[in-house]
């Protein structure tokens, strides 16, 4: 292909962005294509690209969990996603959480002045006829667009549903009753608690099974992601479901009584200003009406103004190791690639680094180069090796986590264990390695795998403002 030709981009989320972002960097003329303003989805407020739905949708920050450490290698990569993130970061302790408007307004003037990239704001109904296309319509496709992706498939898109939490102003919250603490700190903190005894948390749990949510269409199953799941589902598999999960009161104190609650609701700040807050963990189906009733019942929210409700969305993907090769692109149409959760992953940021992974494929491919896969002990490496190796039978979208890293080499770990135990006797060595220094072992190797790649795919003479 030549490399003046425009490679097409369709959505204009995370992924696509990245993508979008990825190809112009290395002189690679894109079109880009989004819906709004002709057509939004439940998840979008505004008319910008790359919407969040709560401000900490990019999760935590630390090397030990898997998505901090995908953060960091795209960070190295040069990610856009991650240089505007780092720039509009709120306070949300050890997490990378946004300030979710600066975010987007952010991400959507970056690719509206990147001379490379034409952007056209309309509805795509069919995958478009062009020699590269990369679709990142997100989870929230168009259902006419899907219907022609599942002819092309040869089966029907799969999916699953998600949830969202609602968010309210932080002047309609009583801080009378409400403290702010993070868990184990000891002064301050960067969250919001409402504290609830045994009986308000079983008040609250039996309004909450009791609540009308909005329901399914008749030909829908309700199949959840397990890591959003709506409150009311959890509540649905025991009373106590809620007080060992999100509303775990471990590590706070009620300053109130000096003790810890039985449980509580956290609130995490959505905006660089903290005007708004967001209940943690509290992603609903139930209708708007029941929603004000419930959360209005909770300890210093009972004149709680809502910014936006909770809500529920259809979130559509493929069956990526059946579907897809190891370059993203689809078996059955050539030239086509998927990038983001349409593509088999779970989260913001794993969608933003398969637009990335997505983005500078198609870009060697345009400019004749040959393909770099990253390295499989990398956090992209592992998730391309899942959507590859995964049971097809049994496929679901996931995040990324260390358990799909190929594991350390037996003569690391051995070392690693014989130097903790002071080169004693093998007695007194430990037999397994604690899993926060285990992880942080994935993280320092994928790190050092990272650089070859890095230095292969970086383009020539480009840098994020």
């Amino acid at each position: 292909m030549d490399a003046r030709e425009n490679v097409v981009v369709v959505g204009a989320g995370l992924a696509g962005t990245e993508a979008a972002w990825q190809l112009a960097e290395r002189d690679i003329d894109v079109v880009l294509y989004d819906m709004k303003p002709e057509r939004k989805s439940p998840a979008h407020a505004s008319d910008d690209f790359a919407e969040l739905v709560c401000s900490n949708s990019l999760r935590a920050d630390s090397l030990a969990n898997a998505v901090g450490l995908l953060k960091e290698e795209m960070r190295q990569l040069g990610s856009l996603i991650l240089r505007v993130a780092d720039r509009v970061a709120v306070p949300a302790g050890k997490a990378l959480a946004v300030d979710r408007a600066r975010f987007a307004a952010g991400v959507t003037e970056a690719i509206e002045s990147h001379p490379r990239i034409e952007i056209r704001r309309q509805r795509v109904t069919r995958i478009p006829d062009a020699p590269l296309v990369i679709l990142a319509t997100g989870p929230l496709t168009d259902s006419e667009l899907a219907e022609d992706l599942s002819k092309t498939l040869g089966e029907d898109c799969l999916y699953f549903y998600d949830a969202i939490s609602p968010t309210i102003y932080a002047d309609s919250i009583d801080e009378s009753i409400v403290f702010r603490a993070s868990r184990y700190e000891e002064e301050g903190g960067d969250y919001l608690n409402v504290p609830l005894s045994r009986n308000e948390y079983e008040d609250f749990v039996d309004r909450l099974l009791h609540a009308e949510t909005v329901p399914l269409h008749s030909f829908e199953a309700a199949l959840y992601f397990e890591g959003c799941l709506p409150i009311e589902e959890m509540a649905r598999r025991g009373r106590d479901t809620l007080a060992f999960g999100p509303m775990k009161p471990v590590g706070l104190v009620d300053p109130r009584t000096g003790r810890r609650p039985h449980a509580v609701v956290q609130l995490r700040q959505e905006d660089r200003d903290g005007t708004l807050w967001n209940l943690v963990g509290c992603q609903t189906k139930l209708r708007v009406g029941e929603q004000k009733r419930l959360f209005r019942k909770l300890p210093g929210l009972g004149d709680a103004v809502f910014a936006r409700f909770g809500s529920i969305h259809r979130n559509t993907y493929v069956n990526a190791p059946l579907q897809l090769d190891a370059r993203l692109e689809l078996k059955r149409r050539p030239g086509v690639y998927l990038a983001g959760q349409m593509a088999g992953v779970e989260g913001y940021v794993e969608s933003a680094a398969l637009g990335f992974l997505a983005g500078v494929g198609v870009a060697r491919r345009a400019k004749g180069l040959p393909h770099e896969a990253p390295p499989p002990e990398t956090a992209h490496g592992a998730l391309l090796r899942h959507l590859q190796n995964a049971d097809a039978r049994h496929f679901q979208p996931m995040n990324v986590n260390y358990g799909l890293f190929p594991p350390l080499e037996q003569a690391v770990v051995e070392a690693a264990l014989l130097g903790a135990s002071g080169g004693g006797t093998r007695r007194g060595r430990r037999r397994k390695l604690p899993k926060r220094e285990k992880n942080e072992m994935l993280a320092a190797r994928a790190l050092d795998r990272l650089a070859g790649y890095r230095d292969r795919v970086r383009p020539s003479g480009a840098g994020i403002p």
